[in-house]
């Protein structure tokens, strides 16, 4: 079970898809269109456990949330529904009295399946209780219980591994929007340093770090790193927010962004520009290659067709660019839950906390 964004359950599906041929496991894809969700289903009706094990799931740009289930269970029981799921939870374990570390309740993100989150709600204490009283709750497993609810009476049941899912329920992580940031573009930036940083936050942003943020206008991002102490350069021909220009963190030049070029090298190189995606991903590498940054985030904004082929072709380009440069590197492109028809790239370098 792979959930998404509602629209882009083909790519989804068909990137893991393509991780399982390679892998050499026999499977097939189910889906509708707008659900919020596809299947990957095994073609010779075996585990597909193996996958969450083999497969980095931070290296999948478009699910948010997976885990291995087995049959849908339906007509749940108004008055008992936890019997059923108990006898489907048992049949999960990795081995008898194995259990779970945790559970998850889900359902589609959708206006359909956010009609469910009430009934989830109400029903986790309930579910997590007779968890208990059966004894398939273990602190020290490395397996967590997911329950996916199409509605009340229809649910998957299934597991994940916990340290290679996503440890934000659904995959969608619970952000304010900041009253004083100058656009909802912040939530973005704020979504990737938790998605791609994450506990190493605190080392790859210290206060006085530099950073350049190319199309910042009228500044979402730039107030992101200037919370957290960065000295920012804006690149954009439109007007930067009033407050945040008054922090005198930040310098506003009104430059190509596709000619600027720094006095120094700084150390985060952010993008937010609606490019065409290979346009975009070209820029990013003359950074690395000409020594001009250490680290960056940035969004592709894909085209209406052939969304994945396109994310794959920079995420080709990317790697051979940075190939030559023989530095350890890593790459992460995620479409995160508050991006739309687009996804955000994390670069870093060997240098990106020096």
């Amino acid at each position: 079970m792979l959930l998404c964004r509602p629209g882009f359950e083909k790519e989804c599906a068909t990137e893991l898809l393509d991780y399982a041929n390679t892998l050499n496991i026999p499977a097939y894809i189910s889906l509708k269109d707008n659900t919020g969700y596809a299947h990957l289903v095994s073609a010779e009706h075996l585990s597909l456990v193996p996958l969450l094990e083999e497969i980095d799931f931070k290296q999948l740009s478009f699910t948010r949330q997976w885990f291995a289930c087995g049959h849908k269970i339906e007509n749940l029981p108004e008055k008992n529904r936890t019997l059923p799921l108990i006898e489907a939870a048992g049949q999960l374990q990795s081995e008898p009295g194995s259990g779970f570390s945790d559970i998850e309740l889900s359902y589609a993100d959708t206006n359909e399946g956010k009609s469910v989150s009430r009934f989830c709600n109400a029903f986790k204490p309930h579910w997590l209780n007779a968890l208990k009283q059966n004894k398939l709750i273990k602190p020290r497993s490395p397996f967590r219980l997911h329950l996916f609810f199409i509605d009340s009476s229809t649910a998957w049941a299934g597991v994940s591994l916990v340290d290679n899912a996503s440890s934000d329920a659904m995959g969608i992580p619970r952000l304010r929007m900041p009253k004083a940031a100058p656009s909802r573009s912040t939530l973005k930036l704020e979504e990737a340093i938790h998605w791609f940083i994450g506990e190493q936050e605190e080392r790859r942003f210290k206060p006085g770090m530099t950073a350049v943020d190319l199309g910042a206008a009228p500044g979402g991002w730039s107030w992101q790193l200037v919370k957290r102490g960065l000295l920012v350069t804006a690149i954009d021909n439109g007007p930067m927010d009033r407050e945040l220009m008054q922090s005198g963190m930040v310098e506003h030049l009104r430059v190509d962004a596709f000619t600027y070029k720094p006095g120094s090298k700084v150390d985060w190189l952010l993008c937010d520009m609606a490019e065409r995606p290979l346009h975009v991903s070209r820029l990013v590498t003359r950074w690395f290659e000409q020594r001009d940054c250490r680290a960056a985030i940035f969004n592709l904004k894909l085209p209406m067709k052939k969304r994945l082929q396109a994310v794959n072709e920079c995420r080709q380009l990317l790697h051979s660019s940075l190939n030559r440069l023989k530095i350890p590197y890593s790459i992460q492109i995620k479409q995160l839950y508050h991006d739309r028809e687009e996804v955000t790239v994390c670069i870093l370098t060997d240098t990106s906390t020096q």
